[in-house]
């Protein structure tokens, strides 16, 4: 038996660059970081007492004797990218609700897939977890996703990536220093707003609209290596940071109706009010979880604009995709 634990992400720039439809042409990038909470699964090989050859537990429970009956879309896939022949159990838990904006099914097609090559003996890289979870979520599951989720839950850290190219995905760490990024991290404040949303169905609204938002997608672009310079050039002021998140939230949301509503409209507006100096939906839009940069001194004031929502306390993280348990179990 083995558990991974892959990490979720935060997009601070980029998004929506980094959809194929977008990247193969014109080239996409964006800046992210992974955080302290997690996707888990664990997995075997199915013991041969089960009527059944699969066993897969997520928010319903499973039992199958082929792959093709399991309903659940990356687990079926995931298992026929890999040519898996064995039976298993699988058994998935994560800290944060699914279709909240943080890529958490990314995340999961990460971790499982992590777990099944692990299961096999075999070694696999972040680059290859990376590019396998893309082809099963873009070409298997014909999911409408980019390609960003997958690559910051494989790797991990604050990362700018960039897509397109030879190489199609291309990372590289943020060169900052462990104080500066403290200081970030301590000007970030992180809200649940409760509303479940389908990242799927708002990315086809925007895949589709991708043609007639080019100056505001390539504008989002160039905010990468704006973002970037802030925080790599220690004497830049990183307030700055927080209104340029504000500069691409703006611009975000008029991508698609769909990337926002009023309610959260409002919400964004009185955190502003209170003293955020920017923030944003994260995710492709429509709910789930408000990120905002505001000073320290001000976040009493953002809690209480804001205290009919969760607030969530998090951390960066640096490690990506891990197996944290592995036991080897008797091979009936």
């Amino acid at each position: 038996m083995l558990i991974t634990r892959t990490p979720f992400r935060i997009s601070f720039f980029g998004g929506g660059t980094d959809y194929p439809v977008w990247y193969k042409e014109h080239g996409g990038a964006v800046l992210s970081a992974t955080i302290d909470k997690y996707c888990y699964i664990t997995a075997r090989y199915i013991p041969p007492f089960f009527d059944c050859n699969y066993r897969i537990r997520y928010v319903k429970l499973e039992e199958t004797k082929t792959q093709k009956e399991i309903e659940h879309p990356s687990v079926r896939e995931c298992l026929a990218h890999m040519a898996f022949s064995k039976g298993i159990e699988m058994q998935h838990n994560a800290d944060v609700p699914g279709m909240s904006g943080l890529g958490s099914s990314s995340a999961f097609t990460v971790g499982f897939l992590n777990a099944l090559y692990n299961l096999k003996g075999d070694e696999v890289g972040k680059r290859q977890l990376a590019l396998d979870a893309i082809h099963v979520e873009q070409d298997r599951i014909k999911e409408s996703v980019g390609s960003q989720d997958q690559t910051a839950a494989a790797y991990g850290g604050f990362n700018k990536i960039v897509f397109g190219g030879e190489q199609g995905i291309s990372v590289t760490p943020v060169p900052v220093s462990r104080d500066r990024l403290l200081k970030l991290e301590n000007n970030l404040m992180l809200f649940f707003t409760g509303y479940p949303r389908n990242a799927s169905e708002i990315a086809k609204e925007q895949i589709k609209k991708t043609p007639e938002r080019k100056v505001e997608l390539a504008k989002m672009y160039s905010m990468v290596d704006q973002g970037y310079n802030i925080l790599t050039d220690e004497k830049a002021d990183l307030d700055e940071f927080g209104k340029l998140l504000h500069e691409s939230w703006m611009i975000k949301r008029g991508l698609t109706s769909k990337i926002t509503n009023d309610d959260i409209n409002s919400m964004y507006s009185n955190a502003r009010k209170a003293g955020a100096l920017g923030g944003k939906l994260i995710g492709a839009g429509g709910g789930g979880f408000l990120l905002f940069y505001v000073p320290v001194e001000k976040q009493m004031a953002v809690k209480a604009v804001l205290s009919n929502l969760l607030h969530v306390p998090f951390k960066f993280e640096n490690l990506g995709s891990q197996v944290i348990y592995n036991v080897p179990t008797d091979n009936y």
